[in-house]
């Protein structure tokens, strides 16, 4: 069936056919309907094509009832599990964990926060993956809680996806749960910081790229910035060693290297300044952000002003 024909199939459809769906199927419907690639990089290799748009962003996914007789179907399976003494929050993640229940966790919708807003809509390419995102649903939450999110952007979601909620759906392939404080903990502390002192200088970085306007991971610079974030130790180590040598961060921005021709590649740049001299000092790393996944290029390194 054509793209034209599959999304003029999605807008004649009844509410009640749509309703008696599960978000996943409605969300392959309206992506089909977008023509939507599934082979993203091949297809645009052979000139058949554009590039998804790929997104790594990192924030919190939490379940939402999608229709009242899902919400109700939940209550009922809640009703026959076995949840004296646990918090709301522990029943819902003991009773989607069971086997059993498995169909629930098909039938919500997952919604990935960024800094308090709904920003996707997430949905397996890999219905196996559901496991990720009910993994993601801790027992015992907290503020720390991050997830990381790779996939690609499709559409915005019709409101019959996800009772009303209009935000883009997101194909992902890969979930990965981490708190900060385990994320910094993990981190290897350079020689010249000392120990009390590192935490500090980790997590403000951390917060410093979290809280970037509209960081939403789905930009190449964006991308570039939250791969570096959680992958690569080293902006971490260095802004330990800049902070005990008397330098405040100054600047953080991303760029298009002069390396970026057959593939895209983007310059990172961290600009720490001397609180005593007033004098800037300028590292950088380069990232590949041609396809899904970013991979580093350049390892940290001094940056020169051309």
């Amino acid at each position: 069936m054509e793209a034209v024909e599959v999304k003029a199939a999605l807008e004649a459809a009844s509410p009640a056919t749509i309703d008696a769906q599960t978000p996943a199927v409605q969300a392959d419907r309206v992506i089909a309907a977008q023509s939507y690639p599934t082979c993203g990089t091949a297809s645009a290799a052979n000139g058949s094509g554009p590039l998804p748009n790929y997104i790594y962003a990192i924030g919190r996914i939490e379940p939402r009832f999608p229709r009242p007789s899902v919400e109700k179907e939940f209550a009922q399976a809640t009703g026959r599990a076995e949840t004296a003494g646990l918090t709301d929050r522990q029943a819902v993640h003991k009773v989607l964990s069971q086997r059993q229940n498995r169909y629930l966790a098909r039938q919500l919708c997952w919604v990935m926060t960024i800094e308090g807003l709904e920003t996707y809509i997430l949905i397996p390419r890999d219905p196996a993956d559901l496991d990720l995102l009910v993994e993601a649903l801790r027992p015992m939450p907290s503020p720390m809680d991050l997830d990381c999110v790779i996939g690609a952007r499709g559409p915005v979601a019709p409101p019959e996806l996800c009772n009303g909620l209009m935000v883009p759906i997101v194909v992902f392939d890969q979930v990965y749960s981490f708190d900060r404080d385990s994320l910094i903990k993990a981190i290897p502390r350079p020689e010249k910081t000392p120990a009390k002192e590192f935490p500090a200088a980790a997590e403000e970085l951390f917060d410093r790229i979290m809280q970037m306007a509209d960081n939403a991971g789905a930009t190449d610079e964006q991308r570039a910035l939250n791969y570096c974030a959680v992958r690569y130790p080293a902006i971490y180590a260095k802004a330990g060693e800049c902070f005990a040598a008397n330098a405040s961060l100054t600047g953080l921005d991303v760029q298009l290297s002069r390396l970026s021709a057959a593939r895209k590649i983007v310059d990172v740049v961290f600009s720490y300044t001397s609180r005593a001299t007033d004098v800037t000092e300028k590292f950088f790393m380069r990232v590949d952000v041609t396809e899904e996944f970013p991979f580093l290029v350049t390892r940290l390194s001094p940056y020169y002003d051309r």
